[in-house]
Order: C-alpha cells, then sequence, then structure tokens
C-alpha cells in the first residue's frame, strides 16, 4: 500500500541528484523497512541511520539514505533489471508475486545485517522520545488543574497518571536496552559496525 509512493519519492529524488532520501517505516514491519533500505541500495542510496528530520518525541522517526557516488549507474542497472517495479512488478533482490518485499535467499544476509543496524539506531532513539512525552506531561496536565483547583485529590490523581506513563516507559526502555544489545551483538559477529554501509548486490 506505501511501497509505491515511498518507491516514487526516493527515485524522485534520484532523478535530482539528491545527497539526501529521508523516509519512514510505513511497512508496520521493521523486516519490510530493512528490504525497503536493501532496494534503496540498489537504486543508489544507502542506509545511513536516524535522520535530523524525526519531530522529537515522535514514535515513527525519519530514517535517512545517504546517495553514493555510483548512484546513477546503480539505477540505471536497477532499471534494466526490474523495469516494471514501478507498476507493481518485481523489486531489486526481492522475490517475485505479492509480497514484494521478500528478499531472495542470496540477499537475505545483507537484508538481516540492514535489519540489525535499523533495530540498534531505532531502540536508540527510544529513550530521547519517552524522556519528552514525560516532560510534557506534567504541563499538560497544568490546564485541567488550573480549572478544578490544585487541590490533593487532583495532584494525587496527576501524580498516579505521571507515574504509570514513567513506568510505561521505564519498561519501554528496558526493552529498547536488551534489543538494541541482541542486535548489537549481531553486527558484532558479522564484523560490522553500527554505522557501517555494506555494498549491495544486483
Amino acid at each position: 500500500m506505501f511501497l509505491q509512493p515511498q518507491l516514487k519519492a526516493l527515485l524522485r529524488d534520484g532523478s535530482r541528484s539528491a545527497e539526501q532520501h529521508d523516509a519512514r517505516n510505513l511497512h508496520w514491519s521493521w523486516r519490510k523497512f530493512a528490504a525497503f533500505a536493501y532496494v534503496a541500495e540498489q537504486y543508489g542510496y544507502r542506509y545511513d541511520g536516524l535522520s535530523s528530520l524525526s519531530p522529537k518525541g515522535s514514535p515513527n522517526p525519519y530514517f535517512a539514505f545517504r546517495r553514493l557516488p555510483d548512484a546513477p549507474e546503480r539505477a540505471a542497472r536497477a532499471a534494466q533489471l526490474c523495469p516494471t517495479a514501478l507498476q507493481g512488478g518485481r523489486l531489486p533482490g526481492m522475490r517475485p508475486g505479492g509480497n514484494r518485499l521478500c528478499p531472495l535467499a542470496e540477499t537475505r544476509g545483507d537484508v538481516d545485517l540492514l535489519h540489525a543496524r535499523i533495530m540498534v539506531d531505532y531502540s536508540r532513539f527510544h529513550g530521547r522520545r519517552g524522556l519528552i512525552a514525560l516532560l510534557v506531561i506534567p504541563v499538560a496536565m497544568l490546564i485541567p488543574l488550573s480549572r478544578t483547583g490544585f487541590s490533593a485529590p487532583s495532584l494525587l490523581v496527576c501524580a498516579a497518571i505521571w507515574l504509570i506513563f514513567a513506568g510505561l516507559w521505564m519498561a519501554g526502555l528496558y526493552i529498547a536496552r536488551r534489543r538494541c544489545a541482541k542486535y548489537s551483538r549481531v553486527l558484532q559477529g558479522a564484523g560490522v559496525g553500527r554505522s557501517a554501509g555494506r555494498e549491495g548486490t544486483t
């Protein structure tokens, strides 16, 4: 559903020789987004981590894709191999058929490493966005309190709400740190740094 506009935006930036393409995960699956990152590399844009465009506190940040020096050659090669990609056809490195972001056996390893890098970056983003939300909640609660009065029961209710959100944030932070450690080990085992690029294959 979201793949076609996302691919068109990528190719549009490529035709303009934009140095960076920014994209969000619109696929409800991080593995599919990693597959999209692989496809983007075949068209000349390599995954480069979190983008500075990401709004503070957003649960769905932007990710940056940096233009490669041989981007025109890569895009021309991908267009030749998969001429119907924009019309719903096969994508470079992906299987043909309904699930267009399912990697071929020979590209699955590259997609898995991209997935690990994306998960590390996204996990590190969790702490920032959660902390901002915790700081905003007390300010937001001042609005109803200014109308109802700063009574002891009202303050207790607000404190309870804040503690619930703080507990959820701490639980999420714990999960994010575990996930970050897990995928960092995957990258270390493959000898790939968190922000290191990989050459794609077509």
